[in-house]
């Protein structure tokens, strides 16, 4: 499995005639769930134009150090700190050279002094260019500095030479750059989270609602992004920021996040319910404030959908986990609830000890038993509770 989802990888092409193989290259890191910024020097932009790799990466192409709008915000050092991983395809003997003695002349040369993140070079050029003595030198400096290289491959050159100093094929660099990041325990996963509250209105200035202040559910959202999985994010109102690598779709009422989950499950790998979903909703909503007047105001109620067991009855189901905050008879409560919704996890709580908080206990219920796991701050938690997930989904 590729482990290249939601991966930051800084593509900088130089003035070779396989930058052509760039654009492939750009293709298959989007394809495996990697974000894609590209630099390209001046020579690089002679031989495949800007427009097709901004078209493939869906990012502005960096072209020039001295960018007057990009450096004031310092863009250059902005691209140094986002990248994961640099990789410089073609990486010509010129850029070779200018690596090998810490230069940084360029946008793409300044970027590498800058960065923490590995650099990979994926070399190309003439077979005699290659072969020469200084550049078998540099070679051995750059690998010096931890620089990876990739490649070259032997093989009839542009120029009509044959020998090495062919561009590795952009299948091989995916790969060669995959294998530089430890895969993800959920990498290529699909996972849906429902989270925050609902609210169902009463008039156009009341609703009825449950506390929730979604932190459990975007705790869990950014672990799982960061364990290699592509997230979508059902979220009810809450005050918080979405998680990077994240999708999210912002619902109101317990039928918007129904619909939501419903156009969404299809393509899951795993479900976490963890919205806290209004049990009821008004049969009537007034189109007009209702006035204070009587003494007593009667709201007819009507049960809301349970998106739990909804998701649950679809067919080629994903596994399915769930959230019980209950304030008595927690695992007696929880194993029911895992039984009556068809849940493969459970995970239960004290209601009272989670609201608005930081910090969680909770039991994990399964079929098979039940386990209790010390407090913890939600972003800790979530990750417990990713590996039982992913231990249940291995077995």
């Amino acid at each position: 499995m590729l482990s290249l989802s939601n991966k930051h990888i800084l593509l900088g092409i130089t003035g070779g005639i396989a930058a052509y193989k760039c654009a492939e290259l750009t293709r298959l890191f989007i394809k495996a769930g990697a974000q894609v910024q590209i630099v390209m020097t001046k020579a690089a932009a002679e031989f495949v134009t800007p427009l097709t790799l901004q078209a493939l990466s869906g990012n502005r192409v960096h072209l020039d150090l001295l960018d007057a709008d990009a450096e004031a915000g310092m863009g250059h050092i902005e691209l140094a700190r986002w990248a994961d991983l640099i990789i410089i395809a073609p990486a010509t003997a010129n850029t070779i050279s200018k690596l090998a003695y810490g230069q940084a002349d360029d946008l793409l040369t300044t970027l590498v002094l800058a960065t923490s993140a590995p650099v990979a070079l994926a070399p190309a050029m003439n077979q005699a260019m290659w072969a020469d003595a200084a550049t078998q030198a540099n070679l051995e400096r750059v690998q010096e500095r931890g620089f990876h290289q990739f490649g070259p491959a032997s093989g009839e050159q542009a120029c009509g030479d044959v020998g090495f100093g062919r561009m590795l094929e952009p299948v091989d660099i995916l790969q060669q750059c995959a294998d530089l990041f430890p895969a993800g325990a959920l990498a290529g996963r699909q996972i849906l989270i429902t989270g925050g509250p609902t609210q169902e209105p009463i008039d156009p200035v009341r609703y009825i609602t449950n506390h929730s202040s979604g932190k459990m559910a975007y705790a869990l959202a950014a672990e799982a992004a960061l364990a290699g999985a592509q997230v979508t994010l059902i979220s009810g109102p809450v005050s918080l920021s979405t998680p990077d690598n994240v999708r999210r779709i912002n619902v109101t009422t317990a039928q918007q996040m129904l619909d939501a989950c419903l156009e969404e499950v299809s393509t899951a790998d795993i479900f976490i319910g963890v919205a806290a979903v209004a049990d009821y909703r008004p049969v009537e909503i007034k189109g007009q404030k209702i006035k204070k007047s009587a003494e007593t105001l009667e709201i007819k109620l009507t049960k809301n959908p349970d998106i739990i067991s909804e998701i649950a009855k679809q067919p080629n189901k994903p596994l399915m986990v769930g959230f019980a905050a209950e304030t008595e008879n927690l695992v007696a409560n929880g194993r029911e609830k895992l039984s009556r919704k068809k849940l493969d996890i459970l995970f239960a709580n004290n209601a009272t000890d989670t609201f608005n908080s930081d910090s969680i206990t909770f039991t994990a219920i399964t079929e098979a038993g039940d386990k209790q796991l010390p407090v913890a701050n939600k972003r800790a938690a979530a990750r417990q509770m990713l590996q039982l997930i992913v231990e249940h989904l291995n077995q």
